[in-house]
């Protein structure tokens, strides 16, 4: 069972994760294409559908160009 911080995370992080997308001016096929994945996927992790790994993770955000932090701390605001 996951921690009540853990939840709020994993139900976070779409939404960070998509406004970084915007906030680049990407659209999901562009971040996607950039990153090396699947635009559903990226539709998909944006949705909250899929939970990305760690590895994912550092595709999307060298994809950005943002670094993992960054994001990470984006989520604690």
């Amino acid at each position: 069972m996951r921690s009540p911080k853990a939840r709020s995370l994993v139900t976070r992080f779409p939404a960070v994760l998509r406004e970084a997308r915007t906030e680049k001016g990407l659209s999901q096929e562009e971040l996607a294409d950039r990153a090396g994945l699947h635009r559903t996927y990226i539709s998909q992790v944006e949705r909250g559908v899929k939970s990305p790994s760690l590895r994912t993770l550092e595709q999307i955000t060298d994809a950005l160009e943002i670094p993992l932090w960054v994001l990470m701390k984006r989520l604690e605001a």
